[in-house]
């Protein structure tokens, strides 16, 4: 029913994809929605690996336990139904894998290392994501950087929210500012900001960016927490954020850091509601 994309255009890395495994995750464990996961990128399964052990991403993904006519998983399946016009509201699901049953399931990223292919397969994005919207509540989609543009185009228009993910520097601030100037999207009410690996003992901390990009509301923030990182390279991202909730002293960086994934899951919920979207 929504549409949620995470995107940025820095050539330096924000955070974006495991900012996203982390929110999600947080979202599927409190609140009854079914939420899907997908991975658009190319040759990597950084997102795939904040869930499933590196070894067995691929080997669990060889044979969907529900299989369409004998075809193959992931996306690759997907679109050969949809060439052969074969779909139900459901397709999506049964191509995706489960990591928390009617709760959170993740649609993996292309199988190829050909980047050839991997343009071939990209158009089909905004088609599956359209399937997808029918069935479950949320989709995050991790926007990756190397899809050709009018691909990504695509995703960012359909999307109901997208979340723009900056570094904690005065150039990628400065730099987001120059784009909004340019491009009328970034302007649009349902864009938020989006603030990764962050540091609060930084000049750069989300009172002062939230005030340089004259923003009502504070931006949103995930700090850096070495625990969670450990976690998102073992696959035990669920784990972490299941044992993060109940830390009870304040000060603690696990709370710290569930804390500011709340409020960022507040403020995605707040924003679909003035945009008038159901969940």
């Amino acid at each position: 029913m929504a549409i949620i994309s995470f995107y940025n255009n820095e050539k330096k890395e924000t955070g974006q994809t495991l900012s996203l495994a982390a929110i999600a995750t947080y979202m599927a464990i409190e609140h009854n929605y079914k939420i899907l996961i997908v991975s658009t990128a190319f040759n990597d399964i950084s997102l795939e690996n904040c869930f499933i052990e590196y070894e067995k991403i691929r080997g669990t993904n060889s044979v969907v336990k529900n299989v369409v006519d004998g075809l193959s998983s992931g996306i690759e399946g997907l679109i050969k139904i949809l060439n052969s016009n074969k779909i139900s509201t459901d397709i999506v699901k049964s191509y995706s894998k489960i990591l928390l049953k009617d709760r959170l399931d993740i649609l993996l990223s292309p199988i190829t290392n050909s980047f050839q292919e991997y343009i071939n397969i990209t158009p089909y994005y905004a088609d599956i994501l359209q399937s997808a919207n029918r069935y479950y509540d949320l989709i995050f989609v991790d926007v990756n950087k190397k899809m050709p543009q009018k691909d990504k185009a695509s995703i960012l228009q359909m999307s109901n929210i997208v979340i723009i993910n900056l570094t904690q520097k005065l150039k990628s601030v400065n730099d987001f500012v120059a784009l909004k100037e340019q491009n009328n999207f970034y302007q649009r009410k349902n864009v938020m900001i989006l603030v990764g690996k962050y540091d609060a003992n930084s000049k750069y901390n989300k009172q002062n960016i939230t005030r340089y990009l004259k923003e009502k509301k504070l931006v949103s923030v995930v700090p850096y927490n070495t625990l969670f990182l450990e976690a998102s390279s073992e696959g035990t991202i669920i784990d972490f954020v299941l044992s993060a909730r109940n830390v009870t002293d304040q000060t603690d960086s696990d709370a710290i850091f569930i804390k500011e994934i709340k409020e960022i899951v507040s403020n995605i919920t707040l924003k679909l509601q003035e945009l008038q979207m159901k969940i």
